[in-house]
């Protein structure tokens, strides 16, 4: 699937992968797709918990070179 927004968190602590995650959100529609690249091992925790209590589904988990990659379907 192809992300309609692909936002770049690499190099950014907590809270900043959340942050920039909620701002993406913002700029696109219900049911579209956004990517979110990181390399902070907390976004592991805290990417899939935010998805979940904002109402938003979290397609998949990619492991990066040094990063993570997530899907995330606005809800």
């Amino acid at each position: 699937m192809d992300p309609d927004i692909v936002v770049d968190a690499k190099g950014k602590s907590c809270p900043m992968p959340v942050v920039m995650a909620r701002k993406g959100m913002a700029n696109i529609e219900s049911g579209q797709l956004m990517a979110l690249e990181a390399t902070d091992p907390g976004s592991c925790r805290d990417i899939p918990a935010w998805a979940r209590d904002m109402g938003h589904d979290l397609i998949g988990t990619d492991l990066l070179d040094g990063g993570y990659r997530y899907l995330i379907r606005k809800g």
